[in-house]
């Protein structure tokens, strides 16, 4: 039933191709709803022990010649990035709903981006994921540079470009693969004893390929630039979705396929990791554009990821699969608040200004908003970042002890620029402001309130990184048993 999100998000977006601008928005919320409803209905009824394996959910032959076959999959990891996918779909269409210019093309686009993510979590066929996975590119471009604002031809170029490089080298990987094993399933490809020699280079290659999207340092600086320069859902997609698409390859992909060549590059991968965080964190508390503190914090929890996945162990692997439906829900929030709530309203972002302007009496749901996406990531007890860190803390310290007193460091600098960037923005005294109740913004326009379709888009976010923060077993239950599929772990 899982593979109904691909083809109702792919559906919907060929209707708004014939729909009138009126329904576009209608349009693109019933379908992300459709997604986000099929997603749920999986995960509570699929039995567990169906989630332990790569389970087949479709298989038809597609180009037979090269073998080639349209063959979907899915067990507790893509489940449960499918779910984070539909949930910051759904946010993003409510925080877009009163997007006015081209809507036809926006929501197409936007479910374009959202039927290709579920197309990569789901693909069985190693081709058919790259197809999936490069188709996400084109829209993720026309979104940036049509309806983007600072800078956004240079940022869409600049993404697209580390992009196309990443696809290069996963395709170059793919091809040395399928020479190699003579097979592109997914399934066959991972009992495929590959010389150890072959693993080595191809390992690598194709993590380094799918890391790229994944924000590792120091390919990462398409990310910040990136997200300041998209819209809002732009953004929401990039942070919640799209990063989580090159740590999915990394995992589903190079470290399954090729566990030899894992272990040789593992220690690495966590070098690079530690680095990531750190050195992002810091960038980050220098910054003074709101949404550029966003974009290196999701670099900097990237990194996160990057490190469970390098301890090749049961418990720090499933803490990064946790990391990214954790990290997708969080910055989706994060960049929901500061870009649609205060940038749409106040036109600017500069947290020297938004200090001047008591934002947590002129917008209180705003700051509500953002204090509960600040708690979650800095990982306060009780939501899904604290979960997900302390998961892959444990599981780092059996294999890198130093790397994870290091990283305490970097949660510091997390909590720093974070509390910094909720004071600037809301909680900075004003001496003599005369009406706080008709605060205006630099361009003397009284604020608009936050609107419904922002509240739900909000509340849907903050419900989701409360309810797994409090209850990880509902989806740790579904990740361990696929984590302990994999064939690299360590005995």
């Amino acid at each position: 039933m899982i593979a109904w999100t691909i083809y109702v998000t792919f559906a919907g977006a060929v209707l708004l191709l014939f729909a009138g601008p009126a329904l576009s928005r209608w349009i693109a919320l019933a379908t992300t709803l459709a997604g986000f409803a099929v997603s749920l209905i999986a995960l509570f009824q699929t039995p567990i022990a169906d989630l332990a394996h790569f389970t087949t959910i479709v298989r038809a032959p597609w180009v037979p010649m090269l073998g080639m076959e349209y063959h979907l999959a899915v067990d507790g990891i893509s489940l449960t990035l499918a779910l984070v996918t539909s949930l910051t779909a759904v946010s993003a269409v409510l925080f877009s709903w009163d997007v006015d210019h081209r809507q036809n093309e926006f929501f197409f686009w936007l479910l374009l981006v959202v039927g290709g993510s579920y197309g990569v979590f789901l693909s069985a066929d190693l081709f058919l994921l790259f197809v999936f996975y490069e188709l996400v590119i084109v829209p993720k471009y026309f979104l940036i540079a049509i309806w983007g604002s600072t800078n956004k031809e240079y940022g869409a170029m600049k993404l697209t470009l580390y992009s196309f490089f990443g696809g290069a080298l996963v395709f170059i990987g793919i091809i040395a693969s399928y020479v190699t094993a003579g097979s592109l399933n997914l399934h066959d490809l991972a009992e495929f004893p590959f010389p150890p020699q072959f693993q080595s280079w191809a390992f690598p290659v194709l993590f380094l390929g799918f890391a790229v999207l994944a924000g590792i340092w120091p390919l990462h600086t398409w990310a910040p630039t990136g997200h300041v320069a998209a819209p809002t859902a732009g953004s929401m997609l990039l942070a919640g979705i799209i990063m989580k698409l090159g740590a999915y390859g990394g995992l589903r992909v190079a470290m399954n396929l090729f566990p030899q060549g894992f272990q040789m590059w593992s220690g690495y991968i966590a070098v690079f990791a530690v680095i990531g965080i750190l050195y992002a964190a810091a960038v980050a508390l220098r910054q003074r554009d709101l949404k550029f503190v966003i974009g290196y914090s999701s670099v900097s929890h990237m990194g996160f990821v990057l490190l469970g996945l390098a301890t090749a162990n049961v418990l720090g692997v499933s803490g990064a699969v946790l990391q990214m439906f954790s990290h997708g829900v969080i910055a989706a929030l994060l960049f929901a608040v500061a870009g649609r709530m205060i940038y749409r309203r106040t036109h600017t972002r500069n947290l020297d200004e938004l200090s001047l302007m008591n934002l947590n009496r002129a917008l209180p749901f705003a700051a509500f908003s953002f204090v509960i996406a600040s708690a979650a990531s800095m990982g306060i007890p009780g939501f899904s970042g604290f979960a997900a860190e302390i998961t892959i803390l444990i599981g780092a310290w059996r294999i890198y002890p130093i790397a994870v007193w290091i990283t305490g460091a970097g949660m510091v600098l997390v909590a720093a620029f974070t509390l910094r960037a909720l004071k600037r923005t809301f909680f900075d005294t004003v001496e003599d402001v005369k009406s706080i109740t008709s605060v205006t913004s630099s361009h003397r326009e009284t604020f608009e309130p936050i609107t419904l379709a922002e509240k739900l888009g909000a509340g849907l976010l903050m419900f989701a990184t409360l309810s797994v923060g409090l209850y990880p077993k509902l989806l740790l239950d579904r990740i361990v048993p696929a984590v302990e599929a994999m064939r690299f772990l360590t005995k």
